[in-house]
């Protein structure tokens, strides 16, 4: 009997006991233990000498082949996705999460926009000309450093409640900034061509400048101060686009653009009939370009083709209900809150983007705290380069005096920018080629900590910037907000100082 018991394997490895929302614990006790030699068949040394067909591997979770749904078969996408997570449990992992999950993202979300409101409402009726959704991310991030210090309980659980709205957020943030972008074609028809062309050069010649100013900034800085630089918090990244939401957006697209075709007032009004074939139209060529390959969207961008398949979608519409083009984008952007298009719903997000940023700065406090000075010094020294700059090379390529002095604040926000400039549309500009080529960039500068990365993306290429580099490098998106908000503060106030909106006046002529 002893002869036998040594003879036999020594189990050395079982299964683990998983659990599992739908399946009871007997299930999984009654696999068989695996043996010494079965198991060196399973382990990452030796591969099986017999592989099943039906096993797809398992990408590690953050790795370029999960974020893109292009790269797995369609067939295989939902147990891919929720394989890839906890088990499930992931929000987002999955195309339609349970409704509990559901139920928290709404509150959470919900209050982030209720707040938003409200502070717009509170400014507006006190005639606050500082930006409302600014003060609420400071406000925001005061009070969960408050309760790191007295309860850090606490603030994990809020920082826990708070996680699916602003997974969500992060998921989407690229759409919030495409409105302006898609209506761009009804601003810029007035210049002159030449007029345009020198100004696509001084954004595009100024962007290049203030992104290495900004970035080589940061890295002097850090070198005379002697900070040392340590890991960044690991930041949760978005989950990929199911083959499922593809095609339900794709069929609310065809449903919705017949109604508008057969009855354009169906829903009261041609902006609202219009709002969600618009809607789906932006949603799916963000979803198409997130999936485009990665050398593609080197040089385009996924918020390109957002913008592009909106505007292919308002031409298509155009032509078959014999409407013009200006008409059809007057509708996606109608700047009338009782009477919103796609571009309105898209754009009512920003101020809540803006708050939601407190609980990244939150989570990267310590680099935060740690780096202070490189951060204010690198955006303060870009913001002030970037004003003056601007100046003297629209003066060098004998721009239009009035061309010039509207395009000056160009590193201003898109959320932020408001009481400081006439052409809105060249932050839209500068957003846009930042958006399409600034980690390219910034790798051949060799800015490759995400303090630097983040100070120079949102130092030079604002709100559509920020939205490109986090859906990539989720790390840097602290540092974003931060640069992203103090451009904004720093650029008004310098503009409202006297002598320097004499000496930029003097400069341009």
């Amino acid at each position: 009997m002893a002869a036998a018991t040594a003879a036999s394997p020594t189990p050395i490895a079982t299964f683990p006991t998983l659990s599992h929302p739908r399946r009871s614990q007997s299930a999984f006790d009654k696999r068989p233990t695996i043996t010494a030699s079965r198991s060196t068949a399973f382990s990452r040394a030796s591969p099986s000498p017999s592989p099943r067909s039906d096993v797809r591997p398992l990408h590690p979770l953050g790795s370029r082949s999960f974020l893109h749904w292009h790269e797995d078969a369609g067939a295989r996408r939902l147990p891919a996705l929720r394989s890839a997570g906890t088990d499930g449990d992931t929000l987002g992992s999955l195309a339609f999460p349970g409704a509990l999950r559901i139920l928290h993202l709404a509150l959470s979300l919900g209050i982030i926009l209720t707040a938003d409101k409200l502070l717009k409402k509170a400014f507006f009726a006190a005639s606050i000309k500082f930006p409302s959704a600014l003060f609420g991310m400071f406000c925001v991030f005061s009070v969960l450093t408050a309760l790191d210090y007295a309860a850090p309980s606490a603030a994990k659980g809020v920082m826990d409640f708070f996680e699916p709205a602003t997974l969500f957020i992060q998921r989407w943030l690229p759409l919030f900034y495409v409105p302006s972008l898609v209506v761009l074609p009804l601003a810029v028809r007035d210049v002159p061509a030449a007029s345009g062309l020198k100004i696509f050069v001084i954004l595009v010649g100024g962007w290049l400048a203030s992104l290495s100013v900004a970035g080589q900034t940061a890295i002097t800085v850090r070198k005379l101060v002697k900070t040392e630089m340590i890991p960044a918090e690991p930041m949760a990244k978005s989950s990929p686009f199911s083959n499922v939401e593809l095609w339900t957006w794709a069929s609310i697209f065809l449903s919705t653009f017949a109604l508008a075709y057969v009855n354009p007032t169906a829903l009261g009004t041609s902006a609202r009939t219009c709002l969600p074939f618009l809607l789906a139209a932006t949603v799916l060529g963000y979803m198409v370009g997130s999936g485009l390959p990665f050398n593609v969207k080197k040089v385009f961008h996924p918020i390109i083709c957002c913008a592009l398949s909106a505007d292919l979608a308002a031409v298509a519409y155009g032509y078959f209900s014999k409407c013009s083009l200006d008409a059809v984008l007057a509708n996606y952007l109608t700047k009338v809150s009782s009477n919103p298009g796609a571009g309105d719903i898209l754009m009512g997000f920003l101020g809540s983007v803006i708050i939601s940023f407190a609980f990244a700065m939150f989570k990267q406090r310590k680099l935060v705290k740690r780096h202070a000075a490189e951060i204010f010094s690198s955006v303060i020294f870009a913001t002030i380069f970037s004003l003056y700059s601007t100046a003297i090379i629209g003066r060098l390529v004998g721009l239009e005096p009035n061309l010039t002095i509207s395009i000056l604040p160009r590193c201003i926000t898109v959320a932020l920018a408001l009481s400081i400039v006439s052409f809105f549309e060249a932050v839209v500009l500068t957003g846009v080629v930042g958006a399409n080529f600034v980690q390219t960039v910034m790798d051949k500068l060799r800015l490759d900590d995400p303090i630097a990365r983040g100070i120079a993306t949102a130092s030079s290429a604002h709100g559509l910037g920020t939205a490109a580099l986090s859906a990539k490098e989720p790390e840097a998106l602290p540092f974003c907000a931060i640069a992203y908000a103090l451009t904004g503060i720093c650029g008004s106030l310098i503009c409202s100082v006297p002598i320097v909106r004499q000496s930029l006046l003097f400069i341009v002529g």
